[in-house]
């Protein structure tokens, strides 16, 4: 009979919670080629590390761009981006300095499908909702109100039997 539990440690090994990040939302961006080059390259400029970026889908020749940062450059992220918009046409920026990224690491994800329903299954048994979800062959994040986070990573922990005994 094969361990269930040991298994899982191949599949995934961990859970991540950072707590403390932004997200910026960019509404209404002209959807042609540079765009997001440009946005990225101010905000790299400024020094402002972004992480996670998220954009949608083309609707009339615009898109929204979503990406996250340490909440404490948020204040940096508004300058820039009021720079920015006095260079291309942007419907809306808007801000969420309320949210957490919590991520599961494994280096078996990329060969055992399912991960990706199986935490977001959790999550939703837990009435989590994901704001924004990123994904590697070997990590899957999402976003989530802060006040979630905790839960959030406890939740995937016990999903996945990743709790020391």
């Amino acid at each position: 009979m094969i361990n269930k539990k040991f298994i899982e440690q191949f599949v995934a090994s961990g859970v991540g919670l950072i707590e403390k990040e932004a997200k910026v939302t960019i509404e209404g961006v002209k959807d042609e080629p540079g765009t997001a080059g440009f946005i990225f390259t101010k905000l790299a400029e400024a020094g402002i590390n972004v992480d996670m970026i998220v954009q949608s889908s083309s609707i009339q020749g615009e898109s929204n761009i979503s990406f996250t940062v340490m909440e404490d450059e948020l204040e940096k992220v508004e300058e820039v981006m009021e720079k920015i918009k006095q260079k291309i046409r942007i419907k809306e920026v808007i801000y969420d300095a309320e949210i957490s990224k919590v991520s599961l690491v494994g280096a078996g994800m990329r060969s055992h499908p399912g991960i990706a329903a199986r935490m977001f299954t959790c999550l939703g048994k837990e009435e989590i909702n994901i704001d924004m979800i990123s994904t590697s062959e070997i990590k899957i994040s999402c976003v989530v109100k802060r006040r979630d986070g905790r839960r959030a990573a406890k939740a995937i922990h016990q999903e996945f039997q990743l709790n020391k005994e």
